[in-house]
């Protein structure tokens, strides 16, 4: 089973998938558009994406505030996951990714990434930073459901 993670942007959505055991998200593409609310060619795009790789589930970032509040981007975030599921009739979760984007910031500035060539690569970073979490969260989950051994 395959699974995509998606950063979703207000120009942009990071993309990133799982192996085929759901252990590991590499990150694949950035999905770029020129106005905020023309959403057409990127649904198009996500749907060509889940047909290439078999996907069956999908992993949205859920953009919360740090006090857990919904603001005006998580609330477009839920609006991006209707869309989802009206287009692809697949399952989507959605996963807190507070701080991912920070995170991918880090990593770009400890792998010496230059500051103009960072934009092109920060949103699939956190793409898979949020796929990663979640694939590790339902590891997490099977390992603490097995009976112990003895």
């Amino acid at each position: 089973m395959r699974i995509i993670g998606l950063d979703y942007g207000t120009k942009t959505v990071g993309v990133a998938i799982s192996d085929a055991l759901s252990l590991t998200a590499q990150g694949i593409e950035t999905i770029q558009r020129k106005e905020e609310n023309k959403l057409r060619r990127t649904l198009a795009r996500i749907e060509e994406l889940i047909s290439e790789y078999n996907v069956d589930k999908i992993v949205l970032g859920f953009p919360k505030h740090m006090n857990n509040d919904i603001g005006e981007r998580a609330q477009k975030s839920l609006e991006f996951r209707d869309m989802l599921i009206r287009r692809t009739g697949l399952e989507v979760i959605m996963w807190d990714e507070r701080l991912t984007t920070v995170e991918a910031e880090r990593v770009l500035i400890e792998s010496n990434v230059r500051r103009e060539n960072r934009k092109k690569y920060i949103d699939k970073i956190a793409a898979v930073f949020i796929l990663q979490a979640y694939l590790d969260s339902e590891h997490l989950k099977k390992e603490s459901r097995k009976e112990p051994e003895g």
